[in-house]
């Protein structure tokens, strides 16, 4: 079980990434995917702004350090850029009916790393962490019901819908894995 006493990310791989904290290193050129519409098209539904990103940034390290879960920010070992981030985290939504408490999964890549296999490979790295590290207890996740590619990503690593619902207005559909 997680030790939530002063946590920062471990480092784990993938066969083509080195998952790892994320650095102050990597700041620009997470502004510069989080402004991106194809990274935020299905979440948010907007480009964020440099100081929208700053507060998403920092977030990660508080959830480590208070959760002992989080987010890893995710390096090519190919070229060692960041490519994009994944992990889990609980938010506390505002969502019917709620996942507070749960680890709630997530990811998001540069465009650049689209359609190129990293998105599974990386979730499956993050949900075998997870499987360790939470005494194999129930994961979700919410993805927007046209965000194909995140729902089939999501499926490939055993997730389920539970229910369609929304959250900030928005539609969105709650999956669950049980490991």
């Amino acid at each position: 079980m997680i030790n939530p006493q002063a946590l920062v990310a471990p480092v784990i791989e993938t066969p083509r990434t080195v998952l790892r904290p994320h650095q102050l290193d990597d700041f620009d050129t997470y502004v510069a995917m989080w402004a991106d519409p194809a990274v935020t098209r299905f979440i948010g539904g907007k480009p964020r702004t440099r100081e929208e990103s700053w507060m998403r940034f920092l977030r990660h390290a508080g959830l480590w350090s208070l959760l002992g879960y989080g987010f890893w920010a995710i390096e090519d070992k190919a070229s060692g850029r960041f490519i994009g981030e994944a992990g889990f985290h609980d938010l506390k939504r505002d969502m019917v009916p709620s996942i507070e408490g749960v680890p709630e999964a997530g990811w998001a890549l540069a465009p650049s790393a689209h359609g190129k296999g990293f998105a599974s490979e990386v979730v499956g790295r993050v949900l075998a962490w997870g499987d360790e590290a939470f005494g194999r207890a129930r994961t979700v996740c919410i993805i927007d019901p046209e965000n194909t590619a995140s729902l089939n990503i999501a499926a490939k690593c055993g997730y389920r819908e539970v229910l369609r619902t929304t959250y900030h207005d928005d539609a969105t559909i709650l999956l669950e894995r049980q490991a």
